[in-house]
């Protein structure tokens, strides 16, 4: 199974240089000279990548790869995502912290134990997390995946509890 760690935003300069908008805790590592990365196209194909240089722009990532020399060889990774193979990484030692992948699937509850959904995916906006749920009645909802809502979960037992505010499972 793949978890992204990075999504290939644009092209910067002429020399093949791309923004890298990351998603990743440890990008240090994912994004070291020499890493190999995967990028997963538009069309559904991969492409493996070699770092070759990686530099701090913006909030984002300036990133080099040596297969890639030039403007047009950058564009045409415009919007790939980066993805790593989940067997690959490593452990998280914060009982608090989740990869994306552990979350995907799992039942959402409400405090009550009353079904609210299945988590669709980890959305990541600037500054928190959402988790999409999928409704039993075909619509979603975006949860803040903050503690005071997400008081729980529990990996083992395939499971997410809710404590929303008022309002917040409303439908629109």
């Amino acid at each position: 199974m793949d978890v992204v760690v990075g999504r290939i935003a644009k092209a910067h300069g002429v020399t093949g240089e791309l923004t890298v908008e990351v998603r990743t805790d440890s990008p240090e590592e994912r994004f070291a000279d020499g890493a190999v990365v995967n990028a997963r196209m538009r069309g559904g194909e991969r492409r493996e990548l070699v770092v070759e240089s990686v530099r701090p722009h913006s909030g984002r990532l300036l990133v080099r790869f040596e297969q890639v020399v030039t403007r047009e060889a950058a564009e045409a990774l415009r919007g790939c995502l980066l993805v790593a193979d989940t067997d690959a990484l490593p452990p998280t030692d914060d009982p608090d912290e989740f990869y994306d992948h552990e979350l995907e699937g799992l039942h959402v509850v409400l405090a009550d134990g009353s079904s609210v959904g299945t988590v669709a995916e980890v959305v990541h906006v600037p500054g928190s997390e959402l988790l999409a749920v999928d409704r039993p009645d075909g619509s979603q909802a975006l949860i803040p995946f903050v503690q005071e809502i997400v008081p729980e979960i529990d990996i083992q037992a395939g499971r997410v509890v809710l404590t929303p505010p008022e309002g917040l499972l409303d439908p629109l």
